[in-house]
């Protein structure tokens, strides 16, 4: 892979120059606090690349997307409070601009000296952005690109999207990877490559057709997979139990028997539960056997005994790469399998990847030492299609 880096950049020269950074600033919010951020983890993953820049004297403009609005201004989505704790962080203030490619977006641009640093409004408050159409993306890539004389990308979360900022505006401006991204990348060539074993996969979640591509591309690599989340119904089902409740999707059954069936011992599922009679921290709950789910409750997570199970696979394993929680682990009465399986993962003697998205933010939710796993990715959907081998058209970008 031939990509220019930061450090390429950076020995070029950057000072006085502007440079356009597209991060990945995609965070979660407190649901009774609207503009209160709950997890800054994807502000803190781009802050030595932006620094890196500042202090080398660049005009730092970052750009990124939040949410998915419709190609229109949303209140619900802006960045503004993005801005304020990323200049907490840098420990430099950061101008706002109140859009992205409009008058207080070129007047930010326009005053911005070396080692300063501008945030631009939400990306996809332009219908330019994400647009399928070629010539509406370039219009929107042109406009961007008009504001640098250098791009950077260190948004890894965004780069399997064909966006402007992602794809186009790198096509038109001198283009280079950042800390996180090449870090992302040589991380996921490891568990491509040849892995130390045995290699361990723990795939959860809720949907198993989000999940079926990882699985059929990781099946013949690893030494174990194993799978807990919503989407292990599918699969029990698929062992002909019943599963009440709980979340199906009747249409992969057949799929899922005959990956059981091509796998053999190498897909380990769950052997107990914990069923309620509803989708609420308050709800009648019990641990039950996988295979005698009653027919008036729902399995929300996996049970003690699957939790020492999964702990034993991963146990000796030299590798392991985990996404997606064991269970409804925003619900404290479902969360001690995804933190059991996450602790056992912590005492791995070898190299362990948390598989960004719901598994990232898991690991904060619940506490658990961030240093204590090897790599904790910031591209849920990104991370996956590299593990299937497509190709992200981010990296593409960045290596023409």
């Amino acid at each position: 892979m031939s990509i220019r880096t930061l450090d390429d950049l950076l020995a070029e020269g950057v000072s006085g120059r502007r440079v356009l950074v597209r991060a990945d600033l995609n965070v979660p919010f407190e649901k009774e606090r609207p503009g209160v951020i709950s997890d800054d983890g994807r502000i803190r993953a781009v802050l030595p690349t932006v620094a890196a820049l500042r202090d080398a004297g660049a005009a730092v403009v970052v750009v990124s997307h939040l949410g998915r609005p419709k190609g229109a201004p949303d209140p619900k989505y802006t960045l503004a409070p993005v801005a304020t704790r990323l200049g907490d962080l840098l420990g430099t203030p950061v101008v706002f601009a109140e859009d992205t490619v409009g008058d207080s977006a070129r007047a930010a641009v326009g005053a911005l000296t070396g080692g300063q640093v501008a945030l631009l409004e939400n990306l996809r408050f332009n219908a330019g952005e994400t647009s399928k159409d070629d010539a509406e993306r370039g219009a929107f890539a042109d406009q961007l690109a008009a504001f640098a004389d250098a791009y950077v990308d260190d948004a890894f979360g965004a780069v399997h999207r064909k966006h402007a900022s992602v794809y186009d505006v790198p096509a038109r401006l001198p283009h280079f990877a950042g800390r996180l991204v090449l870090r992302e990348v040589e991380v996921l060539a490891k568990l491509t490559g040849d892995p130390d074993r045995p290699y361990v996969v723990v795939l959860g979640g809720s949907k198993v057709s989000d999940k079926l591509a990882v699985i059929e591309a990781l099946l013949p690599k690893v030494d174990r997979l194993l799978i807990g989340g919503g989407m292990c119904f599918t699969f029990l089902k698929a062992q002909g139990y019943e599963v009440g409740q709980s979340l199906l999707e009747e249409d992969r059954v057949e799929t899922c028997r005959e990956l059981l069936q091509s796998a053999g011992d190498r897909i380990v599922l769950p052997v107990d539960v914990v069923a309620a009679t509803a989708f609420s921290a308050d709800a009648e709950r019990t641990v039950v056997d996988a295979a005698t789910i009653p027919a008036n409750r729902m399995g929300l997570d996996i049970g003690p005994r699957s939790v020492a199970l999964f702990a034993e696979a991963v146990g000796n394993a030299r590798t392991v790469f985990w996404n997606g929680p064991m269970g409804v682990f925003e619900l404290e009465p479902f969360a001690a399998g995804t933190r059991g399986v996450a602790e056992a993962i912590t005492k791995v003697d070898g190299f362990t990847v948390v598989g960004g998205g719901d598994s990232a933010a898991a690991v904060r939710t619940l506490g658990l030492d961030e240093s204590a796993f090897g790599h904790i990715s910031t591209g849920g959907g990104a991370s996956l299609e590299y593990l299937e081998g497509k190709n992200l058209p981010g990296i593409t970008a960045l290596e023409g």
